[in-house]
């Protein structure tokens, strides 16, 4: 079985195009996981029927936690792109958050604040090597940025948080960036 291919696919369907798989998920971005198999079954993309127990072992060794299961539903933690928004808990952020960008978009940054482009929120992290991590997709010595998270939530800016390591928003104004 390729557990990576299989990872990415399920993301895939969870964060970006559940419709290719004719799959609406609940107001929480939540699937029934017999649904999510029976549809990617449906595509015979991969050697075999995906089972609950390829899901389980991607979510047992995998260093990085996607999604969440809850009873018999799945969904995605975050990253998500599709129109539908995504209802998370407000939580009460760590009083300093971090960004990781490229060269190429951190003036637009500076200038403009942190926004989600193509997603629903923007991420962050608690720590500087995730963010670092993050980053190095779009630049091999990416720019760490520093979020005054506590000033931004004692302002009214609304953060939540799913894994206890990254951390969403809807937008990151300017007066609360600065650069490592």
């Amino acid at each position: 079985m390729d557990y990576i291919k299989l990872s990415k696919t399920i993301s895939y369907v969870l964060r970006h195009h559940p419709e290719e798989y004719n799959i609406e998920l609940d107001g929480n971005g939540f699937v029934k996981i017999d649904v999510l198999l029976d549809a990617i079954n449906a595509k015979k993309e991969f050697q075999k029927s995906i089972t609950i127990e390829d899901i389980n072992y991607i979510l047992d060794t995998s260093d990085k936690k996607r999604w969440v299961v809850v009873g018999d539903k799945i969904r995605a933690y975050y990253g998500h792109s599709f129109e539908k928004e995504i209802e998370h808990e407000e939580k009460v952020p760590p009083d300093i958050l971090y960004h990781g960008t490229s060269h190429e978009v951190v003036d637009k940054i500076l200038e403009e604040g942190l926004l989600p482009m193509e997603r629903q929120f923007v991420h962050l992290s608690e720590d500087v090597e995730t963010a670092t991590i993050v980053g190095k997709r779009r630049d091999k010595n990416p720019i760490i940025l520093i979020i005054d998270s506590k000033r931004a939530y004692e302002d009214g800016i609304k953060f939540m948080c799913e894994n206890n390591h990254i951390w969403l928003t809807k937008k990151v104004d300017k007066k609360y960036i600065k650069i490592k």
